[in-house]
């Protein structure tokens, strides 16, 4: 199928990419607030957004299998709960780590995602790209500790926050291989409605359940205007701005695109904040956001062959 030429396309998608920059700015200043909270609340505002489109999907989903419903679930749960959660807990801890870094950390998600697609959908794995994955791990690690060695200074908070952010990354990674599945039952538009909603009922329990549910109530004015921006950032906004982009712009170009949220990211921690990367994490920069984009594009190639392949197959004559 040809992708239809929209010229204006590429730009929907580095509005996203601007977006989710905006977002990390916005959730820095929300560090008083349980993350869980600011979770549960920007979910809930998105699902009810969503509520009037939710009633238009019902028909379609009488068709949707079973496991497909559990791949839903298993997205919601990763992306929307525990990632959400610990990339706004990450860059929660803004006296021990950059907004950048933890940005930049989530360009570690293609690696995670490849990953899983092998253990879950027995994928096979290359040589090359666990040459490429270490280097990656490596230049992580370089971003996040430009003197190349665990900052003891700051006592723990600095590699706590550089695992939440990797651990964002991680469930952010799983999502992909989720989504793809569920794709193929759903809808973009169900599989983001139903996320928002499952999401906010895990998260509604699990406050339920930690007895922190009344700290919703206790949000302060000035909190819930950074709280409203968020949901119109990185959330339902955000993400069909994304979406309407990529249906129109290759993957391939859209790997490219994506690349403004880390240097914009940048961009805002030395504007905003006057943090300076060091020659050391500007290098692992380059190395760390040049290796994702040769991995995600061998990725698209082989994806993109082994589907010319099935339909030569499909449609060949049989013997």
């Amino acid at each position: 199928m040809s992708m239809k030429k929209t010229p204006y396309a590429p730009l929907f998608i580095v509005g996203a990419a601007l977006l989710w920059s905006i977002d990390g700015l916005l959730r820095r200043n929300v560090y008083t607030l349980r993350p869980e909270v600011v979770v549960f609340v920007e979910h809930g505002i998105g699902a009810a957004l969503l509520f009037p489109f939710v009633v238009s999907e019902m028909k379609a989903w009488a068709r949707v299998r079973a496991r497909t419903w559990l791949s839903v679930a298993a997205i919601a749960l990763f992306g929307g709960v525990i990632g959400t959660v610990a990339y706004t807990a990450a860059l929660g801890k803004v006296q021990y780590i950059s907004l950048s870094v933890v940005v930049l950390l989530q360009q570690l998600q293609p690696v995670f995602a490849i990953t899983l697609a092998a253990l879950l959908l027995r994928e096979r794995i290359s040589k090359r790209f666990l040459i490429l994955a270490g280097i990656a791990i490596v230049a992580a690690y370089a971003v996040t500790f430009p003197h190349l060695r665990v900052n003891i200074t700051t006592g723990s908070g600095t590699v706590i926050a550089a695992l939440l952010a990797l651990v964002a990354a991680l469930s952010w990674g799983s999502c992909t291989v989720l989504g793809r599945y569920a794709l193929g039952s759903m809808s973009v538009f169900s599989l983001t409605a139903m996320r928002f909603w499952i999401t906010t009922v895990i998260m509604f329990f699990l406050l339920l359940a930690t007895g922190a549910i009344h700290a919703v109530s206790q949000i302060p004015a000035a909190q819930w205007g950074y709280v409203f921006a968020i949901v119109f950032s990185s959330g339902v906004v955000a993400m069909l701005i994304y979406y309407t982009g990529l249906a129109h712009v290759p993957a391939r170009l859209a790997t490219l695109l994506e690349l403004c949220w880390p240097f914009s990211a940048i961009g805002i921690d030395w504007i905003v904040y006057g943090k300076v990367f060091t020659a050391t994490q500007w290098a692992a920069t380059l190395v760390l956001v040049g290796v994702m984009v040769v991995i995600s594009r061998d990725y698209a190639r082989k994806h993109i062959h082994a589907e010319s392949m099935r339909l030569c197959t499909k449609h060949s004559p049989q013997p």
